[in-house]
């Protein structure tokens, strides 16, 4: 595996971690908010060994990414940062982005700059969701975000409480990715703590609309996986999103909330795969 610094729309370092060849198909991989481009799992390597060139990005003020100088982490930016990305690869990739990453690819590819993507996969978000699923993450996310954590036991048994689906974890090796020591010696999620303020809008509904009309815009194939157990997109919000973008191809994974990559990775790869090999085929 290969660590890249890719430049952001604000010349800020973009952190990605590649493999592949530089000939093969492009899968640009963009994670969801307050994640680390090791949010996605083994994923990375299937696309590796079925013939792609994967590329997982760190989003701005995420894991090894640079921090905004001013905060600007509004939707925009990272849509910026991505058509940044994407021109850097030269031909247009194929994007999979979960939450956070999937709005943001779809404001790139259907508002800002049609043709950034080749294929526009979203994993688990639609243009509307479900207000109490919002709630819930952004309550999860800034409960610690100034206190931290004495251990990592600890931040290990708050994501065990949010996620009571999942199995907690007994090897704690991958959680240190998404933590970050301070002077204190208390650990934080590792992320920018203006990241969880700054991206949220004063006008749900306004976005909404935006977004809706960002997805009747897309020009090019696109995908949504959603996690079946999902309380952010409901089985309603996906017929609405279906409704709207009646192209669209549909994938469920069984026994997978929102955070659908590491509830169900196997399913997950192999929904992302069925629908790639019918549009890049490697063999």
């Amino acid at each position: 595996m290969e660590e890249l610094s890719l430049v952001g729309v604000d010349g800020n370092r973009l952190a990605a971690s590649v493999v592949g060849r530089g000939d093969q198909p492009a899968i640009l991989l963009a994670h969801g908010g307050g994640q680390t481009r090791h949010a996605w799992g083994n994923t990375i390597r299937k696309l590796s060994a079925r013939g792609y060139r994967a590329i997982a990005l760190d989003l701005r003020g995420h894991g090894d990414s640079d921090w905004s100088e001013h905060g600007r982490y509004e939707l925009d930016a990272f849509a910026e940062d991505l058509i940044a990305v994407a021109r850097h690869l030269g031909r247009p990739p194929a994007i999979v982005g979960a939450s956070l990453g999937g709005l943001a690819a779809l404001v790139a590819e259907g508002e800002k700059a049609p043709g950034t993507f080749s294929s526009l996969t979203l994993v688990d978000v639609t243009p509307r969701m479900e207000m109490a699923g919002i709630d819930r993450i952004v309550g999860f996310m800034t409960a610690h975000v100034q206190k931290g954590f004495g251990s990592i036991d600890e931040a290990a048994d708050v994501i065990a409480d949010y996620l009571p689906h999942r199995q907690r974890r007994r090897n704690l090796n991958g959680l240190t990715k998404n933590l970050r020591l301070g002077p204190d010696g208390r650990y934080r999620w590792h992320w920018d703590p203006r990241f969880i303020t700054n991206v949220q809008p004063p006008e749900h509904e306004r976005r909404f609309e935006r977004l809706e009309n960002a997805a009747r815009r897309v020009g090019c194939p696109i995908h949504l996986v959603r996690g079946g157990m999902s309380d952010l997109v409901s089985e309603e919000v996906t017929k609405a999103f279906l409704e709207l973008v009646p192209g669209a191809r549909y994938s469920n994974v069984a026994d997978a909330g929102h955070m659908v990559v590491g509830d169900q990775n196997d399913r997950f790869s192999d929904a992302v795969l069925g629908f790639l090999e019918t549009l890049y085929p490697t063999k």
